[in-house]
């Protein structure tokens, strides 16, 4: 059987250092110059975005977050005197994945739009970055469309607040 162009993308993408590497590494550097948060015309992995149901039409927005990484530093609240060691301040996880936490920051930046999912797109030493895909339920196409009008009801609002996007459900073993 044939193989489509979005086998090929999957397959670049498997491994990006290896096959893609000029333009990896060209990306990586126009990510870092970039904003913490924007959005962008097209998604950069087109394969991902429509296995996660990405339709270039009305009503839908593609957002790149950049997230930084490494352990978590609890704050020095209350801690006057003491021994820090014996307190517990560095050297923290977090109770979520990284992808989890650029859904929920992407939603609280465009609280209008629902997360439908989000896929990585590259790290670097400090920072991960991820492409949150976004669409607004009260978009005339978004409602009469038969596979994704779902998300318009009441009951799918704020859904990456409550742990029912793909990421946060593979987190949670569901």
């Amino acid at each position: 059987m044939a193989k489509g162009a979005y086998h090929f993308i999957g397959e670049a993408w498997k491994n990006p250092k290896k096959k893609l590497k000029k333009l990896y590494r060209e990306k990586l550097i126009s990510l870092r110059a970039g904003e913490g948060f924007e959005k962008i015309p097209k998604p950069t992995r087109l394969d991902k975005a429509r296995a996660l149901g990405y339709k270039a039409k009305k009503g839908f927005s593609v957002v790149r977050a950049r997230i930084k990484r490494g352990g978590r530093r609890r704050p020095l609240f209350g801690r006057k005197g003491r021994k820090p060691s014996k307190m517990g301040l560095v050297g923290f996880t977090h109770s979520m994945p990284r992808q989890s936490i650029a859904e929920e920051r992407a939603n609280s930046k465009y609280p209008n739009l629902e997360v439908l999912g989000s896929y990585k797109i590259g790290e670097d030493g400090q920072h991960e970055w991820f492409e949150i895909i976004l669409v607004d339920p009260s978009a005339g196409e978004i409602k009469k469309d038969k596979n994704l009008g779902w998300i318009s009801e009441n009951k799918h609002r704020r859904r990456v607040y409550r742990g029912l996007t793909t990421s946060t459900r593979k987190s949670r073993n569901l």
